[in-house]
């Protein structure tokens, strides 16, 4: 692909994000001109989540972030 083509992907890419953002400002505005309640506003959808810490077997298998699998080394 030379550097013209992907330039014009680039531009079609931008073009429907800017159509997509477009849409969805028209209908956040129509939500909240019909007085709509947001996901954030409604407090049947929060979760709230413990203090207590987590019990450690639910990380017994797991991989440290970034580093990898603990039995084997990184590139």
């Amino acid at each position: 692909m030379s550097l013209q083509d992907d330039l014009n992907a680039v531009r079609r890419n931008l073009d429907e994000l800017t159509r997509k953002v477009e849409q969805l400002e028209k209908q956040a505005s129509r939500q909240k001109s019909e007085g709509g309640r947001t996901a954030a506003q409604d407090s049947s959808r929060m979760v709230t989540i413990p203090d207590a810490p987590y019990d450690n077997a639910l990380w017994t298998d797991s991989d440290d972030e970034g580093l990898g699998a603990r039995d084997r080394r990184a590139p």
